[in-house]
């Protein structure tokens, strides 16, 4: 069993930063790929970033390349989203996430364990 646990979502202005925090525990087994999705209110899930725990190839979503840095500490079993030039549609619950197999998926169905989400809203 995995248990997530995330940290550091919170109100924004608009162009800021924020940084969200992810703490693992339990059995992350060396082929897993973890990642972060959003969910804005009334709408799906959708994949932020991503990567696989052993070799570490990373993914973003199309919307945030270049903006949102993902990054993880192996020892602390934690993983991280760096958001840069935050925007009002990024308004989201942020949910870090899990899955068993090794490569990183871009479904929100295809991952197996979810933390409770922390919430950032970007003001304008």
């Amino acid at each position: 069993q995995v248990q997530l646990v995330e940290s550091g979502g919170g109100l924004v202005q608009a162009g800021g930063p924020l940084r969200l925090s992810c703490s693992a525990s339990g059995r992350i087994l060396s082929t897993y790929a973890l990642g972060w999705f959003r969910q804005p209110p009334g709408k799906e899930r959708k994949f932020v970033a991503g990567f696989n725990w052993i070799g570490g190839s990373i993914y973003y979503g199309d919307s945030v390349t270049g903006r949102f840095t993902i990054s993880r500490d192996n020892a602390k079993k934690s993983l991280y989203l760096q958001m840069n030039s935050l925007k009002p549609e990024n308004t989201a619950a942020y949910f870090c996430t899990a899955r068993s197999g090794a490569v990183v998926r871009q479904r929100a169905t295809e991952y197996d364990y979810w933390g409770q989400g922390t919430q950032v809203t970007v003001s304008s």
